[in-house]
């Protein structure tokens, strides 16, 4: 589910008076939903809870979204994981880029055929 989306179950969650947190690797657009509780990880977009197969990490995250539910003393609180994909930032170069260099054979042409997709029904109006 995009974070948007779960932004935005988030703040009815809360509406209606349940308690969220939401984990997410996209700062901007979590906070500019209005979330009241956000753990943000400065990870790969679908990796919001830590690396894959790295359990120690994923349950120190979970414990700080945990906490950030008991300890949260205002709205639109963001507490950010202290931790790092990598050694440096190259995954980020990789990422935010227009050529997605790291798609290759037919997943490239998959991209691409959807992203035509996309902007032709922009065009018509459909989205």
């Amino acid at each position: 589910m995009c974070h948007q989306t779960v932004s935005l179950v988030a703040r009815h969650l809360e509406a209606n008076g349940i308690p969220t947190v939401v984990f997410g690797t996209a700062r901007d657009i979590v906070e500019h939903c209005g979330v009241a509780r956000h753990v943000f990880v400065d990870f790969p977009l679908g990796n919001p809870c830590g690396k894959p197969y790295d359990v120690d990490m994923q349950h120190e995250i979970l414990e700080l979204g945990l906490g950030l539910l008991e300890t949260a003393g205002e709205p639109r609180t963001t507490v950010v994981a202290p931790y790092e994909w990598g050694p440096d930032t190259t995954w980020k170069d990789l990422i935010f880029t227009e050529e997605r260099p790291f798609l290759e054979g037919e997943a490239y042409d998959n991209w691409m055929a959807a992203k035509a997709k996309y902007r032709e029904q922009k065009a018509q109006g459909k989205l």
